[in-house]
């Protein structure tokens, strides 16, 4: 069987458990579900399931709702939440990404830029600024 890991969107916990885990009545569970607001996996047979990050959503619903927040503006707010998570996540693959192009990236990474030319430039050394500009690569700690 192939390595299964269970994550929060995992989904795993049935209606009933669900319910009780986030203090509400299985029938809102199933109200929110019909209106969009906490979408559970389902199973092959369509039975709903919840994962962890479902549960943290159900919570924070019976919150914001006993506080008088408007479903729709609950809906709206869960909406930023998963985009942010998304754009959270997508930032971290691109760091490192970019972390890893730079750590595999061979040769110079200083450049100066002068009546000579374009020159690569030795870890350490200094130009005479007043004739020549320094171009730096980012994350070559110079600059």
């Amino acid at each position: 069987m192939a390595d299964q890991r269970m994550d929060a969107d995992t989904p795993v916990f049935a209606i009933a458990v669900a319910a009780e885990l986030s203090g509400l009545h299985p029938q809102t569970l199933r109200q929110y579900d019909r209106i969009g607001l906490v979408i559970p996996g389902r199973t092959s047979g369509g039975s709903r399931r919840y994962s962890t990050r479902n549960i943290e959503q159900l919570r924070e619903v019976a919150q914001l709702s006993s506080e008088g927040v408007s479903l729709p503006a609950i809906a709206r707010l869960l909406d930023l939440e998963d985009e942010n998570r998304i754009l959270r996540r997508r930032v971290a693959e691109l760091d490192a990404a970019l972390r890893a192009e730079r750590d595999n990236r061979p040769g110079v990474r200083v450049f100066a830029a002068g009546s000579a030319g374009v020159i690569p430039m030795p870890s350490g050394r200094r130009l005479r600024r007043s004739t020549d500009v320094v171009l730096w690569h980012p994350g070559s700690g110079r600059g």
